[in-house]
């Protein structure tokens, strides 16, 4: 049976992600939502670097600090939200000359965020379905 794909994408690829909301697993590693908490974070950061700060220093567009920071940034990303279809045209808009003053990073990290909050909306209201009166018997 082939994935299920719908409005939010990709199932398989947002399901992989554990719907524990705050709580570590036993491995200890990062709950989803501290994991999106410190890519957003990195994001705003990067953004901000690339329109406020780089423009004073770097040589413009060409700046291959820009760059660099962009390829480190898509790694850092992957690796703390998995792969997702936004980070590549978000790679590739930052490599074009003055598309770099648009916080791609930032808005592509909200996006992926959304896809998740909603895919746990539904995975909580999919596991406890609403309770149904019991029928009246007559006699």
């Amino acid at each position: 049976m082939p994935p299920a794909s719908g409005p939010m994408g990709d199932v398989t690829e947002i399901a992989a992600m554990k719907l524990s909301l705050d709580v570590p697993d036993e491995s200890g590693a990062l709950s989803p939502r501290t994991r999106f908490r410190i890519a957003m974070v990195l994001a705003m950061a990067t953004d901000a670097l690339q329109i406020f700060v780089f423009p004073l220093f770097a040589e413009g567009a060409w700046s291959p600090a820009e760059d660099l920071l962009d390829f480190g940034i898509a790694a850092v990303l992957v690796h703390l939200l998995g792969w997702h279809w936004e980070f590549l045209p978000t790679f590739f808009a930052e490599l074009v000359p003055g598309a770099d003053l648009v916080p791609f990073w930032t808005i592509s990290v909200l996006h992926v965020y959304r896809k998740w909050k909603q895919f746990v909306v539904s995975a909580e209201d999919l596991r406890e379905p609403p309770a149904l009166p019991k029928p009246e018997r007559r006699s």
